[in-house]
C-alpha cells in the first residue's frame, strides 16, 4: 500500500491554495465544502473564484506566492501551472512540515487528494495514488451509480440511535448483530416512504428479535439490452434476498443481482406456463411473508402487458409492502434500436400499444380504432396471431401497402428485423422461433433502413423478408 488512507477534520484547519485559475477552482471547491479555514493565494483570480471571495467565502491575498503567506498553514495545495513555483512550495512545506499537494504532480505531493463519493456523513473516498486519478473518477462513478442518495439521512439516522442500542444491548457481539439486521432491514430500502413512528417501530421489532416484515419490488428489467436497466433496478436486484423471474430476462441481467439472493423462474412461454398467473402472486406473497425483500423481475416495464398490476392487488389485499420501478418498455427499445421514431412529423401523431395476446377468450381488440392515419400501431406478442391481425387491419381500411417491422430479440446482440407489407405479414406466422417479437405497422417503418444506427454499428445485416422499402424511397 504505497499511501496510507486517512480522512482529516478540516474545521478551523488553516489551509491555503496558491493559484487562482481552473485547476485552484476546483480545489477551493472541495475544501470549502469540509469546512477549512481557507486563503488563496494568487494576482488574480478567475470568474469563480472571484465570486466566492466576493462573498467572503475565504481570505483573499492577492499577491505572488511567498513563503511568509503559508508559515502558519498545516495544508497547502500548490495550483499554479508553473512547476517550478511549485517545486518551491513543496519543498518549503516539507521543511516546515506542513502538508502539500501539488495538482497532477504526485511526485511533489505529501499527500493526494482522492475522488469522493459524498453521502455525508458517509464518504467513501478513491485514490490512485496521484498515478491515474480519472481511473479513480470512473471507479468513483460507477459507485455513485449504486448507492442510493438517501444513504446521508440513513447514517445520520443510525447515528442517532447509537446510545438507544448501547443501553438495549450490553455485548460488542450484540450490537453488532443488531446492525446487521438494521442495514438490511426495511429503514435501508423504503426509508424515505416510512413515518417516524414507524420508522421507531421497526427499530423495537428489531431489538426484541421480532420477525421483520418483508416487502416486494415490481422491478421492470427493460426490453434486453443491460445497460438500459435503470440506476434504481439494479438497487433493488443488489439488495434482494429473493429474484423471481420471466423467462425473457437474460442471463446478463441476472448476473447483475445479488449473487447469494435465491432465484425463482417463473417463465412463460405460449403453451408453456412454469408457473399461472395466481401462483406467481401467492408466490410473492409467501416470500414476503417470511420477512424476505423480494425483486420480482419483469421483462418491459411492469405495468404495460406484464401484468404487474395484478400482482400488485395482491399484494395490496394481503398488505404487503411494494415498490414500482418502472423502466424501458420493448415499444421503444425496440423501436428505438432498430432505427424507428414512433412518432415522426410527417408519418404518425400518436402511437398505440396493443397486446396480441387476449386475457379472455373469445374477446377481440377494437380494430376500427387500430385502423388510423397517422398513427403508428405496436402490437406486443402479436407473431402467433399474424394471419389475424392482417386480415383484420385489411379487412377494416388499412392499405394491405402499409409497412411492417418485425423485431425479434429487440436491442439484444441477436436482434433482427424482418420488414414487409401488411399483406405479407401472415406470410411469418410459418416462421416463427418463439423468440420475443414485436410489431411495428405504420408508415415510420420506412425510415428503418436509413436510421438503422444499432444493427450498422453492431455489424450486422437487417433480414428483411420484403426489400421494397429501399425501393420506394
Amino acid at each position: 500500500m504505497q499511501q496510507f488512507p486517512i480522512f482529516l477534520n478540516l474545521s478551523g484547519f488553516p489551509c491555503a491554495v496558491v493559484g487562482g485559475g481552473e485547476v485552484a477552482s476546483r480545489k477551493v471547491s472541495a475544501l470549502l465544502k469540509a469546512g477549512a479555514e481557507l486563503t488563496v493565494i494568487a494576482p488574480k483570480l478567475s470568474p469563480e473564484l472571484a465570486e466566492l471571495a466576493d462573498q467572503k467565502q475565504f481570505t483573499y491575498r492577492q499577491s505572488p506566492w511567498a513563503a511568509e503567506l503559508i508559515k502558519d498553514m498545516r495544508l497547502v495545495v500548490a495550483a499554479t501551472d508553473d512547476n517550478a513555483i511549485n517545486q518551491q512550495i513543496y519543498h518549503y512545506c516539507e521543511t516546515h512540515k506542513i502538508l502539500v499537494n501539488a495538482v497532477d504532480q504526485p511526485d511533489i505531493c505529501r499527500y493526494t487528494t482522492p475522488s469522493i463519493v459524498n453521502r455525508s456523513p458517509l464518504i467513501i473516498a478513491i485514490s490512485s495514488a496521484g498515478m491515474s486519478p480519472v481511473l479513480a473518477r470512473r471507479i468513483r462513478a460507477m459507485l455513485e451509480t449504486m448507492l442510493p442518495q438517501n444513504l446521508s439521512a440513513i447514517a445520520e439516522y443510525a447515528g442517532g440511535l447509537r446510545d438507544k442500542i448501547k443501553k438495549a444491548f450490553n455485548s460488542i457481539g450484540e450490537r453488532r448483530q443488531f446492525w446487521e439486521k438494521f442495514f438490511t432491514s426495511a429503514i435501508m430500502t423504503r426509508y424515505d416512504s416510512l413515518t417516524e413512528h414507524q420508522k421507531e417501530q421497526l427499530v423495537d421489532d428489531m431489538i426484541t428479535g421480532q420477525q421483520a416484515q418483508g416487502e416486494v419490488w415490481l422491478v421492470g428489467a427493460g426490453p434486453g439490452d443491460p445497460e438500459l436497466l435503470t440506476l434504481k433496478a439494479v438497487q433493488k436486484m443488489q439488495m434482494a434476498d429473493v429474484i423471481v423471474h420471466d423467462r425473457l430476462v437474460s442471463s446478463q441481467i441476472l448476473d447483475l443481482a445479488r449473487k447469494d439472493a435465491e432465484f425463482i423462474c417463473v417463465g412463460k412461454q405460449k403453451n408453456k406456463h412454469l408457473k399461472q398467473q395466481t401462483e406467481i402472486n401467492q408466490l410473492l406473497v409467501e416470500q414476503a411473508a417470511s420477512g424476505k425483500k423480494v425483486c420480482r423481475l419483469k421483462g418491459g416495464d411492469p405495468f404495460i402487458f406484464g401484468r404487474g398490476g395484478e400482482e400488485l392487488e395482491t399484494l395490496v389485499e394481503q398488505q404487503i409492502p411494494f415498490e414500482v420501478v418502472p423502466a424501458v418498455t420493448a415499444a421503444a427499445g425496440c423501436a428505438s434500436y432498430a432505427g424507428i421514431p414512433l412518432t415522426h412529423r410527417d408519418y404518425a401523431r400518436k402511437v398505440v400499444f396493443v397486446t396480441g395476446q387476449n386475457s379472455k377468450a373469445g374477446e377481440q381488440p377494437d380494430w376500427q380504432a387500430l385502423v388510423r392515419p397517422y398513427q403508428t400501431l405496436v402490437i406486443y406478442m402479436g407473431l402467433a396471431r399474424a394471419a389475424l391481425i392482417e386480415d383484420e387491419l385489411i379487412k377494416h381500411g388499412m392499405s394491405p401497402d402499409t409497412p411492417v417491422a418485425i423485431i425479434e430479440n429487440g436491442t439484444t446482440a441477436e436482434q433482427k428485423v424482418f420488414c414487409c407489407k401488411l399483406n405479407q405479414l401472415a406470410d411469418f406466422e410459418q416462421h416463427k422461433k418463439g423468440s420475443p417479437t414485436l410489431l411495428i405497422i405504420g408508415e415510420v417503418v420506412k425510415l428503418h433502413p436509413k436510421l438503422n444506427w444499432y444493427q450498422s454499428s453492431h455489424n450486422q445485416t437487417t433480414n428483411a423478408f420484403v426489400n421494397y422499402l429501399q425501393n420506394e424511397r
